[in-house]
């Protein structure tokens, strides 16, 4: 199950903010480089696993690199500054010593050793990425997000607070040094792009995403998506994200994204910004995810127009 994983002797002393993105920004860069360049190799052979039944075939694709990157992730963050394994940790799957890190805590390190595992797996794409965050209860706080295969020799995002960066990667020189070279976003300088990426409306994406066409905004389903959300809503070549019952590991990245930016990540049955203080484990996908549908974007305006559209659409995930 991917629950908070938990060490037998809770650790209490909390660590300071300022001091935990540090030691992430140090220590992760390089480990989801070579993270990345492992996904790559192993993508030539045929590597896919059996083990998720939600029903969609992006939810449920799983392969031996989901579960050799995250092991190669979860060590990187056991070896590095004591104070990591003070926080608790959330990843996607079950692999990796998860049993080192506190069980109780004001925050969390969560991974995903392969977003986009169903383009990754089929060969399809190159929109997969490897990517972790640090949050609270209210809030993402840092995350880090490689794309092996989106540039010929990959691509970042970082987030840290409100500050994005995002370029293209550079082997000859270190990966901190490459992500200290790139510079910020300017919000104000972004163009604020119509399309909007819907996903979890497990047969109804395409339809969902008509609707919202409908609107004025440009609704784009899963299948049609020309690469990871997370460098296309950060640069503005989309303008948000529609979802349903988001996952715990991968959205609170396009969350922090739209809240740098000026926007929000809010519940479109109440408007009331997201938190993490509820979730639930769905069992058919083993992963844990927040309730009902979140409209998540830079711009208030596209905010309100997703929330006006979906406020009464069902929040149930799986209607069977």
């Amino acid at each position: 199950m991917p629950a908070s994983h938990s060490a037998s002797q809770p650790n209490t002393d909390q660590p300071a903010l300022a001091d935990l993105i540090a030691a992430l920004r140090s220590q992760m860069p390089s480990a989801m480089r070579w993270a990345g360049g492992i996904a790559k190799r192993l993508r030539g052979f045929d590597i896919a696993l059996e083990g998720k039944s939600s029903g969609s075939s992006n939810t449920d694709a799983l392969t031996l690199a989901d579960l050799s990157l995250q092991e190669m992730l979860v060590a990187a963050l056991r070896d590095g500054p004591p104070l990591l394994r003070q926080c608790r940790i959330e990843a996607e799957e079950t692999t990796g010593d998860l049993h080192r890190f506190a069980s109780a805590g004001e925050f969390v390190i969560s991974l995903d050793p392969i977003d986009g595992t169903k383009q990754y797996r089929d060969r399809t794409a190159n929109g997969y990425c490897v990517m972790l965050h640090l949050r609270d209860a209210t809030t993402v706080h840092y995350s880090l997000v490689y794309l092996p295969e989106s540039c010929p020799d990959g691509e970042w995002v970082e987030v840290v607070g409100d500050e994005i960066v995002c370029g293209p990667d550079d082997p000859d020189r270190p990966a901190r040094d490459v992500l200290d070279a790139l510079s910020p976003i300017n919000p104000s300088m972004r163009p604020d792009s119509p399309r909007i990426y819907l996903i979890g409306f497990q047969q109804r994406d395409q339809e969902r995403a008509s609707a919202v066409t409908g609107t004025g905004l440009v609704g784009v389903a899963p299948d049609d998506m020309p690469g990871s959300i997370y460098p296309l809503l950060a640069t503005g070549e989309f303008g948000g994200s529609l979802i349903h019952s988001p996952n715990v590991y991968d959205f609170p990245v396009s969350l922090q994204i739209a809240r740098a930016l000026g926007g929000n990540a809010v519940w479109v049955h109440n408007g009331e910004p997201v938190h993490f203080r509820e979730t639930w484990n769905d069992e058919r996908a083993d992963m844990l995810r927040l309730p009902g549908i979140v409209a998540c974007s830079g711009n208030m305006r596209t905010v309100e127009t997703l929330c006006r559209l979906a406020k009464d659409w069902s929040p149930k995930r799986y209607e069977d």
